[in-house]
């Protein structure tokens, strides 16, 4: 039987994970697969009833994320997605496209064989997924693999900085893989398999390259499906 969030909260007091935490990242996900669109308001009354919780432990992750630029607060009326137009989504791609690149460059120097294994690792499992296009397991495991190549460069400054400007950038990164016309899903699939080989070579000038080619495509696939999904929207077909 799948248990509530406060279920899993009392079940598991000595891992610390808190139930806030719990909603917190349940709500990320929600957001990142597109149930809510950008512009949106946040459906706090269905959250809860989904989740199993009060408004309270929502209300606080609602905070965090809008600290983190997601979403924007409302007075007295609740929250809404915030909207991205097209150069706040290039420019942020060009700044989080030179902080991976560089953390993938600093990674070759400084990465341990254990956290490569690591990486590897979930890259065969991640590559799984897509055969079977789960692409909600596979986004999970991709984020994953980002995240750890940024922790493996062993700069906290570095690994900060990525999570504030990645952190709005969620939902579209997912929404890239959702752009049937370009097949962005194979494209990246492919490119993941060059950035774990370069890794494990220790290649950081050709990973440097890699990785910003990685975050211009996704960027530019990205952008495409916000314009066939604006067109939907204007001909009544979303």
């Amino acid at each position: 039987m799948t248990k509530t969030l406060t279920e899993l909260d009392e079940a598991t007091p000595n891992h610390g994970v808190s139930l806030h935490e719990v909603v917190l990242e349940r709500l990320r996900d929600y957001i990142t697969e597109n149930n809510i669109r950008m512009g949106e308001r946040i459906p706090e009354r269905k959250l809860c009833e989904m989740f199993h919780v009060s408004r309270t432990p929502l209300r606080e992750a609602l905070k965090v994320l809008a600290s983190e630029g997601l979403i924007e607060l409302l007075p007295n009326r609740g929250a809404r997605l915030r909207t991205l137009g097209e150069e706040d989504i290039r420019a942020t791609f060009e700044v989080l496209g030179g902080l991976e690149a560089l953390g993938g460059q600093l990674a070759c120097e400084r990465i341990t064989s254990a956290e490569y294994e690591k990486i590897e690792r979930m890259h065969h499992e991640m590559y799984k997924h897509y055969l079977r296009r789960e692409l909600q397991e596979y986004f999970r495991l991709n984020r994953a693999i980002h995240n750890a190549v940024i922790r493996s460069a062993q700069n906290p400054v570095l690994w900060d900085t990525y999570v504030n400007v990645s952190s709005p950038m969620r939902q579209i990164r997912y929404s890239a893989n959702q752009n049937i016309g370009r097949d962005r899903w194979s494209e990246a699939m492919r490119e993941h398999e060059l950035i774990i080989e370069l890794l494990r070579q220790r290649n950081g000038r050709e990973l440097n390259g890699v990785i910003l080619t990685h975050l211009r495509n996704t960027c530019m696939s990205a952008l495409e499906w916000l314009a066939q999904e604006a067109v939907k929207a204007t001909t009544g077909d979303a």
